[in-house]
């Protein structure tokens, strides 16, 4: 798989081996896993845990989240892109076999547009070059700043639900929706 995806300000690529430092920092500050089970990781050796797992969903399951790459300063600031949930370990309450649009990044990133801009990409490249037929996104309902945005890329709110003693928003966004609200 090799995907090279750009944006105004953006570059959206496989993850890579080199990217240990940037996964190490954007996984192990507290400040981002807030809404993600306040478990963040706490060595090198995790974050490489977590590049090895994300490259071997490339290879088993055709996609996996991207780097994302500041064109700027050329600096990894995170992770973004789609996810192909599936299998008893990779289910979100009763919800499975199902396509996520996601993003995280380094806290010194947020508030600059920079995870409504991948997500937007995302959806685009799950809908044209995937040819998906759906494309869904969940955030804790605390989570304001996730909600927000998956609202603003089109997905629509579903339902909530309980999932590890939080509850869970759930929105989706179908192919032939998804080109109703494209100019």
């Amino acid at each position: 798989m090799s995907t090279h995806i750009e944006t105004q300000r953006l570059i959206l690529r496989e993850i890579r081996a080199t990217d240990l430092d940037g996964m190490f920092e954007l996984d192990s500050n507290p400040n981002v896993h807030v809404y993600l089970g306040k478990k963040p990781i706490k060595t090198k050796a995790e974050a490489q845990e977590n590049i090895n797992k994300i490259i071997n969903q490339y290879q088993t399951r055709g996609i996996g989240r991207f780097a994302v790459i500041e064109k700027a300063s050329n600096e990894f600031i995170g992770w973004s892109g789609l996810k192909f949930n599936t299998g008893e370990q990779e289910t979100l309450g009763d919800k499975r076999d199902f396509y996520d649009v996601g993003y995280r990044l380094i806290e010194r990133f947020w508030n600059k547009g920079y995870a409504f801009e991948t997500a937007i990409a995302s959806l685009e490249y799950g809908f044209n070059t995937m040819n998906l037929d759906t494309i869904v996104g969940a955030a804790e309902t605390g989570n304001i700043a996730s909600n927000k945005i998956l609202k603003k890329i089109g997905l629509n709110y579903i339902e909530q639900f309980p999932f590890e003693n939080e509850m869970i928003n759930w929105y989706e966004l179908n192919k032939n929706n998804y080109a109703k609200k494209m100019p």
